[in-house]
């Protein structure tokens, strides 16, 4: 193709390859070879030393990854993207590759369960000092910079509470003080958001989520500037985490990105509407969703994204026994973890996927007990919506304490 001004979708579906080159297969082939000849033992030689383009070893990458590589950095307008096995191969790749023993690394208030205990139970034990930090006023990062902070890390919207902290402010301020910005952006897509064009220098996704969409495959990206993907290819994948991203995988990732678009837009309008659904039923105590005027993060979100996406976190009035009963009564909703498939997913963080915090850890990082996170997903909004006022009917009927005030 050639290059003009291409749109999202056209770029997810064609970006990086030619199928005139590949014998005509509109497909891009599989490659399921996990090394790759050399023409001279001298080729060999220069391509383990840096000094030639090539292929030795598919821990290193393939003609798969390399094409999936290219249309993700391009689609989140960045020079660069490595790709790995899962989300957590991303973004411990990443870190292990910018951070070493003696420096700091602030983060959001909120984080997902397992990126929190890496930070905790990996960085700090060899080293690496990680401060919490409020970023939904981006000036709090000010206060909090010391002579060893190397970096800022954050989700917006976060896992599981849906906070938004504006990238822009906080890129800023970060460029000011001398530090790099990495944002984690796997519940909008670069479809919705795109950091690196909003100042941030680096960018992970669970690929697992949106970017495939289907729950059947587990990959991660890393997108950034063309010289820290390198590094993070050689040294965070190749010697520290082996977080290598399968052929079919590859093929898979390949095969959602064609759809991204299609998909977020379904997911958005679906959420929404179910937003507005729970935000005026007396049973629900709150509803954070950026997407609804009420939510704090609104303005925000809507200045630095197309829209609002599909994830919503919610709490009923009779707290965690309420919630886990409300659960259990839903028929179309799917009780599972993950988010960004087909299928709408509901589940409980605080003794799910945030389990890994302490409850004092959940009180003081924002994650309420009885908290609900919800993926809307593609099925017909009418019926995701029944399925959500009958259960919430039952919950009322059967647990006494949900009673509605």
């Amino acid at each position: 193709m050639k290059e003009f001004d291409y749109g999202f979708a056209t770029r997810a579906i064609h970006h990086g390859y030619d199928p005139y080159q590949n014998d005509g297969a509109l497909t891009p082939p599989i490659h399921i070879s996990s090394t790759y000849a050399f023409p001279t033992a001298e080729t060999g030689g220069r391509r383990f030393a840096g000094e030639e383009q090539g292929f030795i070893y598919s821990r290193l990458g393939n003609p798969g990854t390399r094409l999936l590589e290219a249309r993700i950095a391009d689609l989140e307008g960045a020079e660069a993207a490595v790709v790995t096995g899962s989300g957590m191969g991303a973004i411990s790749s990443l870190f292990w590759t910018l951070l070493r023993p003696g420096d700091e690394l602030l983060a959001d208030q909120t984080l997902y369960g397992c990126t929190f205990s890496f930070f905790h139970n990996g960085l700090e034990e060899f080293g690496i000092k990680i401060k919490h930090v409020d970023l939904c006023n981006p000036d709090n990062l000010r206060q909090a910079v010391g002579p060893n902070t190397k970096g800022v890390f954050f989700e917006t919207p976060a896992n599981p509470n849906m906070r938004v902290v504006d990238i822009s402010a906080v890129s800023r301020i970060a460029r000011e003080l001398g530090i790099w910005v990495a944002v984690d952006n796997t519940y909008c897509s670069p479809y919705l958001q795109r950091p690196v064009e909003q100042g941030a220098d680096y960018v992970v996704h669970s690929a697992t989520k949106y970017l495939s969409g289907h729950g059947d495959l587990l990959a991660g990206a890393v997108v950034g500037d063309s010289q820290t993907m390198d590094r993070v290819r050689l040294f965070g994948v190749k010697d520290m985490t082996g977080s290598c991203l399968s052929a079919f995988d590859t093929h898979l990732v390949l095969r959602g990105l064609k759809t991204l678009q299609l998909r977020m837009d379904r997911h958005c309008s679906s959420a929404m509407e179910i937003a507005h659904f729970l935000e005026e039923h007396p049973a629900v105590e709150r509803v954070r969703y950026p997407g609804l005027a009420s939510d704090p993060g609104h303005a925000v979100m809507k200045r630095q994204a197309r829209a609002f996406g599909g994830m919503i976190a919610f709490d009923l009035k009779g707290g965690p026994e309420a919630a886990i009963s409300m659960i259990n009564s839903l028929e179309v909703f799917t009780r599972a973890v993950s988010l960004g498939d087909s299928e709408s997913l509901i589940q409980h963080p605080a003794s799910m996927t945030h389990s890994t915090y302490t409850p004092e850890e959940r009180h003081a990082h924002g994650i309420g007990d009885g908290l609900i996170r919800m993926s809307v997903g593609l099925e017909d909004v009418a019926d995701l919506t029944r399925d959500l006022r009958r259960a919430l009917t039952t919950m009322s009927r059967n647990y006494a304490g949900a009673t509605i005030r």
